[in-house]
């Protein structure tokens, strides 16, 4: 299994758009993909106690999918810490849904320690067995999923870059009325 998805991460957008999958199939502009998936999968909760969809209802949520060893994923940390911080007070929760790509990421240990290293004080939902990286239909480190107010999942980006863009998002959707 972890052949395919390094196989699906080599292959980029053209095996994403083969295959369909999950949310992580669809890559056109919509008004919604659907309501947030389940986050019920995660093994254990660093930073918090266990989130749920209807537990974050109200509040307009950045699921970060990221594993400690990806250098795109170090890339985009910094945004992520820094939207977390100055953005929690109106209402952004940034859930960082930490899924491993190889096997010596599976160590919560190492794990916590890296969360501190890396200044991250949001969830951080331990997803060993990848069910959270499932229920999402994800195929991405990082893979950034923006969720309204209303728990509607209302743009997603794969990889780096585009930071601006993606803070305009969370703007956007932390200015609309729940």
């Amino acid at each position: 299994m972890k052949t395919d998805r390094r196989r699906m991460l080599k292959a980029g957008g053209f095996a994403l758009a083969l295959t369909g999958l999950g949310l992580a199939g669809h890559l056109k502009a919509r008004d919604s993909y659907g309501a947030m998936p389940s986050l019920a999968g995660a093994s254990q909760w660093l930073n918090s106690p266990p989130l749920d969809a209807p537990g974050l209802k109200g509040k307009v949520v950045l699921v970060d999918f990221w594993t400690w060893d990806c250098i795109n994923c170090r890339r985009s940390l910094p945004h992520v810490n820094d939207w977390a911080r100055r953005y929690a007070d109106q209402g952004l929760v940034v859930v960082g849904v930490h899924t491993p790509e190889f096997d010596y990421e599976h160590d919560v240990a190492t794990l916590r320690d890296k969360v501190a290293r890396l200044g991250i004080g949001y969830p951080v939902a331990v997803d060993n067995d990848y069910k959270v990286w499932n229920a999402w239909g994800n195929q991405f480190w990082p893979a950034h999923y923006f969720v309204d107010r209303k728990g509607q999942v209302r743009h997603v980006h794969f990889g780096e870059g585009d930071y601006g863009g993606q803070e305009q998002v969370i703007q956007a959707l932390l200015d609309e009325k729940g």
